[in-house]
């Protein structure tokens, strides 16, 4: 399929699991009804601004085991078992952000899940870029103190609307991360996320078209939006770029809903054919 719809999700999360679920479902129907493929969402779409001890009990398992050549994965939990049954019945994919429960004590993981339009988690990604800051007249936020690292990038996956790069958030300011996904084969790279007001402000449109223009890629990122609780409050304008680097469908700050752009495969293609960069890097050098 050259051409396909997507649609970019922006909500504000809060502490309850089951009416962040009821806002995604809800957003799922609606992007259901104009023939989307694929919805993303944003990061921590779960739950936000919960206590660390509370945050530990409400995360998701999510177990893998190997069947016939492939690794099956599946999510226990309010939050993922509704996703994936209201993935079932739309016929719709999604893209979202999860805590996901870890072995380590107190931590858990940042994780990333695509689920099919057949309702099933296709695969997982772990955020290896953790957000340890503390910004003048601006948050401090120690992510590492209640998360743990991931390790490894996971390759493309193939999906309705094309190949699919996972990241989170964070991720977005490790230009090798988007280069080592396209290296790969993505044709679309995600960022879910929950940017700070700060930091939104002055860096998230132009670092997101900065990966779209230097890997030639869509560029796809959903966002938690508003104040989230009295210490947390998220950016929002959560949009979609093309492989040229322009905006093509976009959400204002305050708004909760969801904004639709075509994937054009052929597009991106005379855009990599036209200005064939990959094939001009120096990896001689730059190893």
């Amino acid at each position: 399929m050259q051409k396909a719809k997507i649609a970019v999700a922006q909500f504000c999360g809060g502490p309850s699991v089951s009416k962040n679920l009821a806002k995604c479902t809800h957003l799922m129907r609606l992007a259901s009804a104009q023939d989307i493929k694929l919805i993303f969402f944003p990061e921590a779409s779960d739950f936000i601004g919960n206590p660390p001890e509370e945050a530990l009990t409400l995360a998701s398992p999510i177990s893998a085991k190997e069947g016939e050549g492939e690794v099956e994965r599946i999510g226990e939990g309010e939050f993922l078992k509704g996703l994936c049954q209201q993935a079932r019945e739309l016929g719709i994919g999604c893209s979202v952000g999860v805590h996901e429960q870890s072995p380590f004590k107190g931590r858990l993981y940042n994780t990333h899940v695509l689920i099919s339009p057949h309702g099933t988690i296709t695969q997982t990604y772990r955020k290896i870029h953790l957000f340890d800051v503390d910004i003048a007249n601006g948050p401090r936020l120690m992510e590492s103190n209640s998360t743990v690292a991931g390790d490894r990038l996971v390759p493309p996956v193939s999906t309705p609307v094309g190949k699919i790069g996972l990241s989170i958030c964070y991720d977005l300011r490790f230009p090798e991360l988007a280069l080592a996904l396209r290296k790969k084969g993505a044709e679309i790279l995600t960022y879910p996320s929950a940017f700070t007001v700060k930091t939104g402000e002055a860096h998230w449109e132009v670092l997101l078209r900065s990966r779209a223009i230097e890997t030639q890629c869509y560029v796809v990122a959903a966002a938690q939006v508003g104040q989230h609780s009295e210490k947390r409050t998220s950016y929002g304008h959560a949009m979609i770029v093309d492989p040229w680097g322009n905006v093509c469908a976009k959400l204002d700050r305050v708004e909760e809903g969801i904004a639709v752009a075509e994937v054009d495969l052929s597009t991106l293609e005379r855009i990599r054919t036209e200005m064939p960069v990959l094939n001009h890097r120096r990896d001689d050098i730059f190893s």
